[in-house]
């Protein structure tokens, strides 16, 4: 069975389905949800029907692009592969939970966990039989499909139940919730593996969503702005508009580096929920909650909420309240208060020379 497992290129490990899978899994939902809200969202704003056309088409094709993606983490054959659209369809659609919000939830977990089985499985007997073409992409789809009829909708409401509750909780609790959830989900972000499929997967929204996008900013700009010293301009934008997992192994060398920017989120997070009641309502249902400054999807998904909620009703006019506790909360408390942190813990010996240099 080793050898079998071996040459099938079948590696059941935490970091092949827990961080492989998943960040691939986040690619996908930002190649179609994500992208796809904010081109929508842009030709709402600009009055261009095309965009909202395009918006739509990619938001649709979540599921498919999420499965796609899995699949090609775990390096599966193309038959395998192109058969899995199906599956992501399937598992997405029965997996997705509508809370109360109007926020999707459950369906990028379902995808997740159902993709992986059917793409293991069509592994397995991918060009172990002389009608392949046949074999493989049934055995793929109908493994996914049936385990998508099964179990997907208990994933979605699991899911839903639980996002529902940490939004519940932080509405009863802005300010402790806003502590744990910023700071939570912004750690996801540094490490290796998808804050954004995470928030995406609970259809992380509201008060909660908001205080995501705080950590996340936290751990992204304060990073980019500690290490300005060691990294320069290279750095600055690599970590505050790339990613602040590019730390991670100088993390591991000295971990007291993580500290500066995880005080930061404590202290930003109960801002932005209990002084600028700061809320993520992007339709793509929690995805931009985890993505913090990379490519400014977690500003741009904040906005797009602003407009559906004045859209529906929910909010009367985008203020200036909102903008200055985006900018605030996303860009300049992150970037000063890291790097007072980070001067402090210079001085006191913590934080070393070149500490924080990127390779």
């Amino acid at each position: 069975m080793g050898a079998f497992l071996k040459r099938k290129n079948i590696v059941f490990s935490a970091r092949r389905y827990g961080i492989d899978a998943m960040g691939a899994m986040a690619q996908g939902l930002f190649c179609s949800l994500l992208i796809g809200t904010i081109v929508k969202t842009l030709g709402q704003q600009l009055n261009l029907p095309f965009l909202v056309d395009v918006g739509g088409f990619a938001a649709a094709m979540s599921g498919p692009a999420m499965a796609v993606a899995i699949g090609y983490a775990l390096q599966a054959p193309p038959l395998v592969l192109f058969s899995l659209a199906t599956v992501g369809y399937a598992a997405n659609k029965l997996g997705s939970v509508t809370l109360s919000g109007g926020a999707g939830a459950g369906g990028p977990l379902a995808v997740l966990l159902i993709a992986i089985v059917a793409a293991e499985c069509g592994k397995a007997v991918s060009k172990e039989t002389k009608v392949d073409i046949l074999v493989t992409p049934l055995v793929t789809i109908l493994t996914g499909v049936a385990l998508s009829a099964l179990i997907a909708p208990a994933i979605g409401t699991a899911a839903s139940s639980v996002g529902t509750f940490v939004e519940w909780a932080t509405v009863l609790q802005p300010f402790w919730m806003g502590i744990l959830v910023s700071v939570v989900v912004g750690m996801a972000l540094t490490l290796p593996i998808s804050s954004a499929a995470i928030c995406a997967a609970l259809g992380l929204t509201g008060l909660a969503g908001g205080a995501a996008v705080a950590g996340c900013c936290a751990q992204m700009v304060g990073f980019a702005v500690m290490s300005f010293r060691e990294n320069r301009w290279g750095g600055l934008v690599s970590q505050g508009l790339g990613t602040s997992m590019l730390q991670m192994g100088n993390i591991v060398k000295n971990p007291k580096i993580w500290i500066p920017p995880i005080l930061t989120s404590a202290i930003t997070g109960p801002i932005a929920t209990c002084l600028f009641h700061f809320q993520m309502n992007d339709p793509s249902g929690g995805v931009a909650s985890g993505m913090g400054t990379c490519g400014m999807v977690g500003p741009i998904g904040v906005y797009a909420g602003w407009v559906n909620d004045v859209a529906i009703g929910v909010k009367d006019a985008i203020t200036g309240m909102d903008y200055l506790g985006m900018g605030l909360i996303c860009l300049v408390l992150p970037a000063v208060l890291t790097w007072l942190f980070g001067l402090l813990f210079r001085k006191q010996g913590w934080i070393g020379e070149n500490d924080l240099k990127l390779d």
